[in-house]
């Protein structure tokens, strides 16, 4: 006989499948909850400062050099509400958890969780560096491992990297590793859509990586010497400039943020105002900086050097897993409902409801979760461009 279904149940089954069905959301930091539920107390709204790392420089000799610290902070908010509800009949409740879940939860799990992916892989406009030909789906080795090239010059950590692919990168990762004939890379690659370790990434395939589509920009040259900063004067040039679009700046290259020194590749810069193009200021991360413990580049731009925008592509995403933030907060129960559970479980959180409705003489149910996302630190990411 089987047993009538709680809501204890469906919310551990819930929960269970969204964890599982999650592709970003399984990637990324999660540890923020706390700070959250104290300054939000459960509900939509929350924003919380957090803190990014200091750095300094070394000095030469015996001598004391002071130096000053400089603490920046970013703000992160808990601003997305999404559910999944549906009508069912009493006698629904008495099948098995797991006839009911292949049913019901697992499909609005699944809805839940290619929502918050989807926000995930949205903030590839926040990442600057970028590897790869724009508009040229990779097929080989050094291909995928360009990402990794591109971190390891910018002291990525190598720990806890992954590399999300869209389907037909995926597939070209796929046939690559499954031309190495090694048992435990092709089972992943061909089952589970997981795919690695590729390059030193555990590499995944997520339907949500986004294909941005470049501005018109096009013959942009810098407008005077020794610009530093988030912001760059041009004039001349023709054509837009949109939030995310990658530029480079003739005769800058980037540095590697613990030693100075120059990586001897142009550094990428990512738009972050929308641009309607002639002669003005474009907004930019990450800012010019020529000196000092937050150096980002080998020195100021000159006059007239020439801005090139990087073509429309697939921005696949290489990242540590401290680039990115999802915090996915506990969501109140509501006193009138008698029918009701929270599930929580590795910083992922789940809220069912069921009511009667009387003027329709149906059950309803209610999957909600409650969630915010953010690049805390876009210099530990990497688009792979497909």
């Amino acid at each position: 006989m089987n047993t009538i279904i709680t809501p204890n149940l469906i919310a551990k089954e819930a929960l269970m499948q969204l964890k599982n069905n999650m592709v970003m959301g399984g990637r990324v930091h999660k540890e923020y909850k706390n700070e959250f539920v104290s300054a939000a107390g459960g509900k939509s709204g929350g924003t919380v400062s957090i803190r990014k790392p200091v750095k300094f420089e070394a000095s030469d000799g015996a001598t004391r050099i002071p130096q000053d610290v400089s603490e920046s902070t970013i703000d992160f908010s808990i601003n997305k509400r999404k559910h999944v509800s549906w009508k069912f009949s009493t006698q629904d409740l008495t099948l098995s958890i797991e006839e009911y879940s292949k049913r019901y939860i697992t499909p609005a799990a699944i809805a839940l969780a290619n929502i918050v992916d989807s926000d995930l892989c949205n903030l590839y406009k926040d990442i600057f560096m970028a590897s790869g030909a724009a508009g040229t789906t990779p097929t080989t080795f050094t291909g995928f491992g360009g990402a990794a090239k591109t971190l390891n010059k910018h002291s990525v950590p190598v720990e806890d990297r992954s590399l999300v692919l869209d389907p037909e990168s995926q597939l070209n990762a796929a046939a690559l590793l499954v031309g190495l004939y090694n048992p435990s890379m092709v089972e992943g690659s061909v089952r589970n859509l997981k795919i690695g370790p590729l390059a030193g990434f555990d590499v995944f395939m997520d339907q949500n990586i986004k294909a941005h589509t470049a501005g018109t920009g096009a013959n942009y040259a810098v407008d005077g010497a020794s610009q530093t900063g988030s912001s760059i004067l041009v004039k001349t040039g023709t054509g837009t400039l949109v939030v995310g679009d990658i530029i480079t700046i003739a005769g800058v290259n980037g540095v590697n943020p613990v030693s100075r020194a120059s990586t001897g590749e142009l550094q990428k810069f990512t738009v972050t105002g929308a641009y309607a193009g002639g002669a003005g200021t474009i907004s930019v991360y990450p800012p010019i900086i020529t000196s000092g413990a937050y150096q980002t580049v080998s020195g100021s731009p000159a006059d007239s050097a020439a801005i090139v925008l990087v073509a429309s592509h697939t921005a696949n995403m290489a990242f540590h897993k401290n680039a990115f933030g999802l915090v996915m907060c506990p969501i109140e129960l509501p006193d009138g409902a008698a029918f009701k559970h929270r599930e929580t479980h590795d910083d992922i959180s789940i809220r069912v409801v069921k009511d009667y409705d009387i003027d329709s003489d149906e059950d309803i149910i209610r999957l909600d979760i409650l969630y915010g996302v953010k690049t805390i630190y876009p210099e530990l990411a990497c688009r792979l461009l497909g």
